[in-house]
């Protein structure tokens, strides 16, 4: 009788983490609630703040829209570095951390190893259209927004045929304005800003 109770118990046991993984993984698979006061930004939309962005020489600019509370954001975060290890000469990569807690420019740096700029201006959230994290926005040398959505349909970023970060960054530098992108590159998934709740 006292084994049958135990291996009940593992069962549940086993079956309730079974649940929390698929709720988790189910979780993250939905797209982002789009907020009630959400504006859209169009590509090719001219971005203001350009005083507050760390444009360079003419480069264009990649921002990463993080928040480290995230679990996609985390996630991602050797997908960023390869991003900027292969483009790091041709653009100019940023960091804007979207985190209700507080951290410092060393300790982000520390968790990519990159020394990159990072920034806390969380408007450029909104400047941007961005509304969850992780999300790619590249921003042209002529200051207009090419890009602004997802990395890949893979909560991992391992699925090479949608790296669609990746596929703009090629785009934009090839001067490839024609790339259409499916909906799971441009409807945002992930964590809703600021806080990773949904």
């Amino acid at each position: 009788m006292r084994k049958g109770a135990v291996i009940v118990w593992l069962s549940l046991l086993f079956l309730g983490i079974g649940i929390l993984f698929w709720h988790n993984e189910w979780k993250y698979n939905l797209p982002t609630p789009v907020p009630a006061n959400y504006k859209a930004i169009s590509p090719g939309s001219a971005i203001e703040l350009i005083e507050k962005l760390p444009f360079k020489k003419n480069k264009p600019l990649f921002l990463h829209f993080f928040n480290p509370d995230c679990p996609c954001s985390r996630f991602n975060i050797s997908h960023v570095k390869s991003l900027v290890h292969q483009y790091g000469g041709e653009v100019t990569f940023a960091i804007v951390l979207m985190s209700n807690q507080r951290h410092t420019v060393s300790e982000i740096q520390e968790k990519f190893g990159l020394h990159i700029p990072v920034l806390f201006d969380s408007s450029l959230a909104v400047t941007c259209g961005v509304y969850s994290t992780p999300q790619a926005v590249i921003i042209g040398a002529d200051h207009k927004l090419f890009y602004r959505g997802n990395y890949n349909r893979s909560r991992y970023c391992t699925d090479k045929k949608s790296e669609y970060a990746r596929m703009a960054l090629e785009g934009l530098l090839h001067n490839n304005s024609s790339i259409l992108f499916d909906q799971f590159a441009l409807k945002a998934y992930g964590c809703q800003l600021p806080t990773c709740t949904k």
